[in-house]
């Protein structure tokens, strides 16, 4: 039976053969590890996504969607990640 609220089905346990299965969950796993590697390359990323949190959070925007829309289309976002990693490594020293 499907749960309509949540927008998931029932997991279909048979659906996979077991080497898809397993290939499935090596890819998972890999998709993880890679990710992660991506995140510790690009810290601007972290600073970005907080940057975007905080503003969320102190300005309480109506529209969520497009409050993100006009952040991350910014022009000027790209200088202000900048100039906050350039304080962040200050602080660092």
């Amino acid at each position: 039976m499907v749960d309509v609220t949540s927008g998931l089905e029932n997991l279909d346990v048979g659906a996979l053969h077991p080497t898809q299965l397993s290939q499935l969950v090596a890819y998972k796993i890999n998709s993880k590890i890679n990710n992660e590697k991506y995140l510790r390359t690009h810290t601007e990323i972290e600073v970005l996504l907080s940057g975007f949190l905080r503003d969320v959070l102190m300005k309480r925007p109506e529209n969520i969607r497009e409050f993100a829309a006009d952040y991350f289309t910014n022009p000027e976002l790209p200088k202000k990640i900048q100039q906050q990693m350039m304080e962040k490594l200050n602080q660092a020293t």
